[in-house]
């Protein structure tokens, strides 16, 4: 059996000869037998293939003795919600996020929405299904469960009604979940949507929505600029990473996002602690030192970054990559909540979303995540380590390699997902800086590879 749809954080493959409704069935006992859950929600996003590897799912998780708590079509943030505020014992979510059309796969919970990945039963997961079961003595039962209203208000609590004002946002779903939701919030809000690739639509007619790739995000940049609108929003498929656009169009850099939540986090608590991931850093170090809390580094991904955030306690996490995380959800990650929380920053501040990102930019900037195929990962790093380390005044290995000068600083990593190597540069208050080091360190990578 191909089994190869089990990755370090989740499942993805192709449906249907790495992920089938066979495979899938077999998932769901295994599941129950290696967690031991007795109720577990299960969810599902908007690909085509996802109703019927829910329901093998649902059986699979049924034969072993577990009730089921179906939630319907839905984002992942609704499984982690409805698991954490329902008490159960994990959840599911059938989802392929930002993949090709033909994938499909799962993310998995357990109690309190806590995160399974490889390290911590994934792999178990993954053995057992190779394993022959007999049916539970007796059978679980399948339940529709309506967790809508409850996930919208809890939602709404993250902002104050009464400082919101009429603004006008572009929001673009990719034709993913996240228009349901929006649809879902509009009767509560004062704001006015501009509706860009809004219905859900397994087929993708616009391409898969992943904002994070730059030829995706030019429909969203026209909107705002052709509607004189305050703000754009764009999310991936199921919808737990949301990407903004200023009101000129541009494409913030989720680091800088990162930097404007933790702030505006603290300054409503009057502290705290703050995670972050190494590798861009400055900006947000600065921000939440000025605003009272601390600040502290965890390795990349959803699987460390939770931990880390329950350990400390964290009112907020952020990645550069655009997860954000929240201590009052479960400590996972939404795409809903960040760009609520930015519209009231707007409506309380009377700014420009521009004007208050244009001089953390000026302050720090970066050069992007740069991603590198590159031959041997390890030899290279340990190369670029080797040359800049010596002079450096910090060399961290939090997640992959973190070097820091005076005026300049560099991450460079392996993914966690990919095989390619990462890089991110950032500098103070030095764009030609940025970039020339940017370019150095690039050739010096290029080079290596051919050694």
């Amino acid at each position: 059996m191909d089994l190869s749809c089990f990755k370090a954080y989740d499942l993805r493959g192709r449906v249907p000869d790495q992920l089938n409704p066979k495979l899938a069935e077999l998932i769901g006992r295994a599941y129950v037998a290696i967690t031991g859950a007795r109720k577990v929600i299960v969810g599902y996003d908007i690909r085509l293939s996802s109703p019927e590897i829910t329901d093998a799912l649902s059986s699979g998780l049924m034969a072993a003795g577990a009730d089921v708590f179906n939630i319907g079509l839905c984002g992942t943030e609704q499984v982690y919600f409805a698991t954490s505020h329902y008490d159960m014992d994990g959840g599911i979510m059938v989802t392929a996020s930002h993949n090709p059309r033909d994938h499909n796969g799962m993310k998995m919970v357990g109690p309190q929405s806590r995160p399974i990945s490889s390290d911590n039963g994934l792999n178990d997961i993954r053995d057992r299904v190779l394993e022959p079961f007999e049916n539970a003595p007796v059978q679980g039962r399948h339940e529709t469960l309506e967790v809508e209203s409850a996930y919208i208000d809890h939602l709404l609590g993250y902002v104050q009604a009464k400082d919101l004002k009429p603004l006008k946002i572009v929001v673009n779903a990719g034709n993913g979940g996240a228009g349901v939701v929006i649809d879902a919030l509009e009767p509560h809000l004062p704001f006015e949507y501009v509706r860009v690739h809004h219905e859900p639509d397994g087929n993708f007619p616009n391409g898969v929505p992943n904002p994070i790739v730059e030829e995706s995000r030019a429909v969203t940049a026209e909107a705002v600029i052709s509607e004189k609108a305050a703000m754009g929003i764009a999310w991936d498929g199921d919808y737990d990473r949301c990407f903004f656009f200023d009101e000129n169009g541009r494409f913030i850099e989720g680091y800088y996002i990162v930097g404007l939540l933790a702030d505006q986090f603290l300054r409503k608590a009057g502290g705290g602690k703050i995670i972050h991931d190494p590798r861009l850093t400055w900006n947000t170090l600065d921000l939440v030192k000025a605003a009272g809390g601390e600040a502290i580094e965890s390795k990349t991904g959803h699987a460390f970054i939770k931990q880390r955030m329950r350990d400390e306690d964290a009112l907020y996490g952020g990645e550069m990559s655009a997860h954000h995380y929240f201590r009052d959800f479960a400590y996972c990650d939404s795409g809903m909540i960040p760009w609520l929380l930015v519209a009231e920053r707007l409506c309380q501040s009377g700014q420009t979303l521009s004007s208050l990102i244009d001089a953390r930019i000026e302050a720090y900037p970066a050069s992007g995540e740069i991603n590198r195929t590159i031959q041997d990962p390890p030899k290279v790093i340990a190369a670029i380590e080797e040359r800049y380390g010596a002079d450096a005044l910090s060399v961290s290995h939090v997640d992959g390699v973190s070097i820091e000068f005076e005026s300049w600083r560099f991450n460079l990593r392996m993914s966690n997902t990919e095989p390619v190597v990462r890089l991110n540069v950032e500098a103070r208050a030095d764009i030609p800086l940025m970039k020339a080091k940017t370019e150095e360190l690039l050739a010096e990578m290029a080079r290596l590879d051919k050694t």
